[in-house]
């Protein structure tokens, strides 16, 4: 997890300083100098979660750089192998986001869309084939 915190720790102070030279050369127009501001924040707030999540967590064979290949064998995690609901939840932002250019009444669709296949795909492992 250090070299993926570093990456996005060091992008802070590159978005920052681009914020800088944008906000100068623009005249300080405000969508662009706050949306680089956002990047910022936003790429300081992954690098910060995963500086944390290195210290809770052991290492990992890929942060080894002695390791092998092997030792990253066996289960990575639990995923849903045969899950629609990702497909509907991209669904449901693309609607979502379409409303924002067509209508706010499709805004409204897309978001309770959403939330109807967020719900799907949290409650996946308590019905059917999967269920545990």
């Amino acid at each position: 997890m250090r070299t993926e915190s570093k990456t996005f720790l060091y992008l802070v102070p590159w978005f920052l300083l681009i914020d800088v030279i944008y906000a100068l050369w623009s005249g300080f127009e405000p969508v662009g100098s706050l949306g680089i501001l956002l990047l910022a924040g936003m790429a300081l707030m992954i690098g910060g979660y995963f500086a944390v999540l290195r210290r809770r967590i052991d290492a990992r064979p890929e942060d080894n750089p002695d390791g092998r290949v092997e030792e990253g064998a066996g289960d990575q995690g639990v995923f849903a192998p045969w899950s629609w609901w990702p497909l509907a939840i991209g669904t449901a932002a693309a609607v979502t986001f379409l409303g924002l250019a067509i209508g706010w009444w499709m805004v409204y669709v897309g978001v309770v869309f959403g939330m109807l296949a967020l719900v799907g795909w949290v409650f996946e492992f308590s019905r059917g084939l999967h269920a545990h």
